[in-house]
């Protein structure tokens, strides 16, 4: 009985081992597993998670041709130049049975003006297959246009835009030429053309996406119901995109700083050519930490043309575009438009881009590489899950008919009450404001 009892004692000790081991190795191979950019963490509000599509990713370039060269202006006369884009799409996709949806993005961090700032390139994965066949048998997608800020690059908010796809988008992203960490130039050309870039690419979308192109996006793309995301400088231009026509206070501004040139007369929201191109296809905006109101961009006359649905995403303590005479003096004046405004309280300006990026960690760097993405008082992490969240139903509600407005509906201070879609006691230091149309 001795004998067996010890052998039995000895077969259980040693199953209980196996057991620990084997646990410790499936532990460490699911904790090993990378953290990609958007990936939902465990407090991660509900509509963060990602949608029901695998997505595929390609790039193109476009070339406007014969734009203003406000770089060159000079005694108010302005050359022209053929002005290069590059785009990167996202897109509902069909996968090879055994592929994995992972993509590597290559990106740069510092300055191509700084010499303090040299160029570093770094990549990163994401959750996406590179040029994938489109899922087509669902019919069309609606249209997503994202604009990055000064500077930036179209892969800056990737947990965004991967996100988005998946829940039935097509999101084209731009790397707006001259304002982008790999070519930065002179601001004037970012002034100018953050709004004729977008309004550029959403008409290259929509003709490509027409029943007998020979692009990918045909048959795919619905342009007659686009959205605009635009985060700081971005944020700048879909406003003006949108409706929001820039005041009188600009011309003195642009002229001052490009040889006096008048080229942004046309995006003055008094000139006569400017409600011509507001375009009806353009259902809703998101707004980053839009840029430009503390330096007079708009007033109180040129904010009422924005009439669409608007989304505002702000830092109560944003110390780039300013926040009580800043972003929510915007939301305070698009008297015309039914909005929102989030606020992450305590943050600053970077409550839209990608989390900061492990090259940024580096001893020696210039602490701008790192506080181009983090945020010194938030997580950017649970940054992009919440933005991830509140999109896909802004956006959900405006472009897919989606009821979820619940969603929406919330006490303005998150302390008060757990909001709905969030895990409890996870909704502090936010707020969200909602104002309607006038009448």
């Amino acid at each position: 009985m001795k004998s067996r009892s010890k052998k039995f004692l000895l077969t259980t000790i040693s199953f209980v081992i196996f057991q620990f081991f084997n646990t410790l190795q499936i532990f460490a191979q699911t904790t090993t597993d990378p953290f990609i950019y958007g990936d939902a963490l465990p407090d991660a509000p509900e509509l963060a998670q990602r949608g029901e599509y695998k997505i595929g990713v390609r790039t193109l370039d476009f070339v406007n041709k014969n734009q203003v060269d406000v770089l060159k202006s000079k005694g108010g006369i302005d050359p022209l130049y053929d002005r290069p884009l590059k785009v990167e799409i996202w897109y509902p996709a069909n996968l090879p049975a055994g592929v994995k949806d992972l993509v590597t993005y290559d990106q740069v961090m510092g300055s191509s003006n700084d010499p303090k700032r040299p160029l570093i390139p770094f990549t990163f994965m994401g959750r996406a297959l590179r040029d994938a066949t489109p899922k087509t048998i669902d019919g069309t997608f609606p249209l997503i246009i994202v604009s990055h800020g000064y500077l930036g690059s179209r892969l800056l908010l990737t947990y965004l835009t991967e996100n988005l796809a998946s829940k039935g988008y097509i999101v084209v992203a731009i790397d707006h030429t001259e304002s982008t960490f790999k070519d930065a130039a002179g601001f004037p050309s970012t002034l100018l053309n953050r709004s004729k870039d977008i309004l550029f690419i959403l008409n290259q979308i929509a003709d490509l996406g027409k029943a007998n192109s020979p692009n990918f996006l045909s048959g795919v793309v619905d342009t007659d119901n686009t959205a605009l995301i635009g985060y700081s400088m971005g944020g700048y231009g879909v406003l003006n995109v949108a409706g929001a026509g820039y005041s009188e206070q600009i011309l003195k501004t642009f002229g001052s700083l490009s040889g006096g040139s008048k080229a942004i007369d046309v995006r003055i929201g008094t000139h006569p050519d400017y409600k011509s191109t507001i375009d009806s296809r353009i259902k809703a905006v998101v707004a980053f930490a839009p840029w430009g109101m503390e330096r007079g961009v708009w007033d109180a006359e040129s904010l009422k043309g924005l009439k669409i649905p608007t989304f505002f995403v702000a830092g109560s303590q944003d110390d780039v575009s300013g926040y009580e005479k800043g972003i929510k003096a915007i939301y305070n004046g698009t008297i015309n438009a039914n909005r929102y405004m989030l606020t992450y309280m305590n943050a600053r300006h970077n409550v839209a881009p990608n989390p900061p990026p492990a090259e940024s960690l580096k001893p020696g760097l210039h602490i701008d590489e790192y506080y181009r993405y983090a945020e010194p008082s938030w997580n950017e992490r649970r940054i992009n899950n919440i933005n991830q969240h509140f999109v896909t139903a802004f956006l959900g509600i405006h472009l897919k008919k989606k009821d979820f407005g619940k969603y929406l509906d919330l006490k303005e201070n998150s302390n008060e009450k757990t909001w709905m879609g969030f895990k409890p006691r996870s909704s502090t230091g936010l707020e969200l404001l909602h104002a309607e149309a006038m009448k």
